[in-house]
């Protein structure tokens, strides 16, 4: 709670600090920030394919071509998911490179850091994975837009789920940093009726579950919620599945068992039920070449977390479009990508007025496909045009 409140009163003050950065206003320079080695490149790995896939499917390739009619330089950078490293490469971009926009950023305790300076520094962040509540409500600001979801959202989608499936009990896991208590307040938040029989926040990328699992086996409930993303997703499943509990235990999932992960847990995650906002499966032209290309260019199915990053440069294209190549007011660029329509894979969504998305959630499950192989299949829509919990408290001079 404490850390929360730091990042309050540091963040307040961004309304009306900084100066512009010096990017040139004929050149469009772009930072983008992932984690590409340590134990959430496996998630840095599909964002970096989806956002060059991205690019070249809007015609950039290479220094110099141009992106939305607008020459365009990428700077690209690994935060090896620590803030310290995060932040210095935000730093660089922003005052070596002279970035307009930085791109990318996986987890919340790096974006925070990361927006204090670009919002200080006025540039833009186009966030394509993490979504803390902190930058929702309070510290929204126009230079800031996502391409994925505010981090609560898909976590409610899934305590509807599990609310509509009338589960008794539940025991809710989660990583202890910023991102898993998002997901916890979110998925908690629809729970009416089901009795939590505790919540456990475990060390930040932990591999090892014996104990817990065998918590949960003393404490019995009737399902399970976790979120652990990365290589901690396969840990967690592999145990779950080897240890037998899941015979007794409904399991639920977020960020667990996706594109990223399927592949090394295997068959250990059928059954497995998550809710997210893209699938492979989604019937739309843009998704259709998008899974396609992807495929054939790097071998393997795309995760959500590559169609979030598709979808980053496929916004600033349609945007630096919209205000026909004037890239000099990076805030009003910022302000037209939450207007103006683009190719999205998950299909056309609209902006929130704090930049995220307002956005279908579908539930989808694991299942052994016909060639014996697991699989993700959509089940359906979850909740339609779904606005995070925090827009609200997004200031009026800040909202678009």
């Amino acid at each position: 709670m404490r850390s929360n409140v730091w990042w309050l009163s540091a963040l307040a003050a961004l309304a009306c600090a900084g100066t512009p950065a010096g990017g040139s206003a004929q050149e469009l320079r772009i930072g983008f920030l992932s984690t590409t080695t340590g134990g959430g490149a496996v998630i840095g790995r599909h964002q970096v394919n989806g956002w060059r896939l991205g690019l070249e499917h809007e015609g950039w390739t290479k220094a110099g071509d141009k992106l939305g009619g607008v020459v365009t330089r990428i700077f690209e950078a690994d935060d090896q998911a620590k803030p310290d490293v995060g932040l210095a490469a935000a730093e660089k971009f922003i005052k070596q490179e002279k970035v307009q926009i930085i791109a990318g950023i996986i987890w919340s305790s790096i974006m925070l850091p990361v927006y204090k300076v670009a919002m200080e520094a006025k540039v833009g962040i186009i966030g394509t994975n993490a979504g803390t509540s902190l930058i929702a409500g309070p510290l929204c600001n126009p230079l800031f837009i996502s391409t994925s979801w505010q981090g609560d959202q898909p976590a409610e989608a899934l305590g509807m789920l599990i609310r509509n499936d009338k589960v008794q009990s539940i025991y809710l896991m989660a990583p202890n940093y910023q991102g898993g208590k998002d997901l916890v307040s979110g998925v908690t938040r629809p729970l009416k009726g089901v009795k939590i029989i505790d919540t456990n926040m475990f060390k930040l990328g932990e591999t090892d579950f014996q104990a817990e699992i065998s918590k949960i086996r003393a404490v019995k409930p009737a399902a399970v919620f976790v979120f652990a993303p990365g290589a901690m997703g396969p840990a967690f499943v592999k145990q779950w599945a080897a240890s037998g509990i899941g015979r007794e235990i409904k399991l639920y999932t977020i960020h667990t068992i996706d594109g990223v992960t399927l592949p090394a847990i295997g068959e250990a995650g059928i059954g497995a039920i998550e809710t997210i906002q893209w699938t492979h499966d989604l019937d739309n032209e843009v998704n259709k070449k998008f899974v396609k290309d992807y495929v054939a260019k790097y071998g393997h199915q795309p995760s959500n977390f590559a169609e979030q990053a598709y979808n980053a440069p496929r916004l600033i294209a349609a945007a630096v479009k919209a205000r026909g190549g004037k890239i000099d007011d990076i805030e009003a660029l910022m302000r037209t990508m939450r207007k103006v329509s683009f190719p999205s894979a998950r299909g056309a969504y609209q902006y929130n007025v704090n930049g995220f998305p307002i956005q279908n959630f579908y539930k989808a499950e694991v299942i052994k496909g016909d060639d014996g192989t697991p699989r993700i299949v959509n089940r359906g829509i979850v909740i339609a045009n779904h606005k995070d919990s925090y827009w609200e408290k997004c200031p009026a001079d800040k909202r678009t």
